[in-house]
Formats: structure tokens, sequence, C-alpha cells
């Protein structure tokens, strides 16, 4: 006679905790402004645009947003939190100043020419609320890794004020130019080894 055959139990599903479903909320809408901005635009990406692609209530996204402000100022906190941890894992001990500079620009434009900075980017050029406190954010972001790869005392702190900005405005130009004229990626090898040179000759001591 056979044995009948015992059906296995279906594993059980742990509970999500309340912090992991706000994570998991929190992070669709942002992917959803991303991906809204990518597709159609800053001006499009309307509240209705965002709940559709993140399938979500604008009652939820208000509760962890408060408002589509609040929604921009999270998405710019977030990018600026992408580029500081893209590089600070890069270990650091043994390289010459001509390696940390190649790793750090490297680095930097792996952020800078990604799609997700190109939504950063128009955020800050749309958004009236990123004038003032989320530019400050960034150049916190990019001052703290700055300093790990260049502690340079012998410079002045306008004079590395500077160099910030001016590496800033080089690889925010690049990601411009490729966006807009499509330009090869190759292309733009130059333009970054000479934003290497500049950065060696003046971190030099």
């Amino acid at each position: 006679m056979a044995t009948p055959s015992r059906r296995r139990a279906a594993p059980v599903r742990a509970r999500r905790s309340h912090a992991e479903r706000t994570a998991e909320t929190r992070a669709k809408v942002m992917a959803a402004v991303v991906a809204s901005i990518a597709s159609v635009g800053f001006q499009r990406t309307t509240a209705a645009e965002i709940t559709r692609r993140a399938g979500v209530s604008w009652g939820a996204v208000q509760h962890h947003f408060g408002d589509k402000d609040g929604i921009l100022d999270a998405v710019l906190a977030d990018s600026f939190e992408r580029f500081a941890q893209r590089l600070a894992g890069v270990e650091l001990d043994g390289l010459d100043l001509d390696a940390r500079v190649a790793t750090f620009v490297d680095g930097a434009w792996e952020h800078f020419g990604s799609p997700h900075y190109r939504c950063t980017f128009e955020i800050l050029l749309n958004h009236p609320g990123a004038e003032g406190d989320a530019w400050q954010g960034m150049l916190e972001a990019w001052n703290e890794v700055w300093t790990r790869f260049f502690p340079a005392p012998h410079l002045a702190r306008r004079e590395v004020v500077a160099l910030q900005l001016y590496a800033i405005s080089v690889l925010s130009g690049l990601a411009t130019a490729r966006a807009l004229g499509g330009r090869p990626a190759r292309l733009l090898d130059g333009p970054l080894a000479l934003l290497c040179e500049a950065l060696v000759q003046n971190l030099e001591a």
C-alpha cells in the first residue's frame, strides 16, 4: 500500500519591520523621481507621475516626505551620499599624489557621468529649495571625500575651496556636454586628463 505523500508546509515569510517597510517605500518613491526625470524631464515629473511610477498613494508619499519639495530634497541628499560612498572604500595607503588624483577623478566621473547625477543636476537647476541647503550639502559631501584623498595642510582654505569648485565645474560641464551632444566617452578622456594634471600641479607641496 502506497504511503500518502506529505505536503511540505510553505515556508513562513518573516514579517518586515516598520523601518524596513519605510525604507522600501522611500526608496521606491526616490527611484520613481529619478526615472521620471530621466524619461520625461523635471517639469513633467508631477505628483501623479511619481505615484504612478512608485506604485504608492500620494498620501503615503506625504507621510514619508511631506510634499514634492521634500522628495526632491531627499533625492539630492541620496545623490550626495552615493558620491561619498562610491569613494569611501578606496584604499589610499601607498598611493602617491598622481595615483590619488587619478583614482579620485575616475570615481568622481563615475558619479557625475551617471544618469542619476543628470537627474540630480536637473533638480539643482529647477528646484527653488535647492539653492541653499542642497548646494551646501553637496559641498559638505564633496569636502569630506576630498579631505581624505588630499589632506594638503600646506594649502590655505580658500585655495582648497577654489580647487574643489574647479573640479566640480569641470566634471559638471563634461557631464552636460555628454548629455547634450552625445559625446562618446573616449572624447572625454582628454579633458579628464587635463583635470588630473591641473589638480596634481596645484596640490603638490
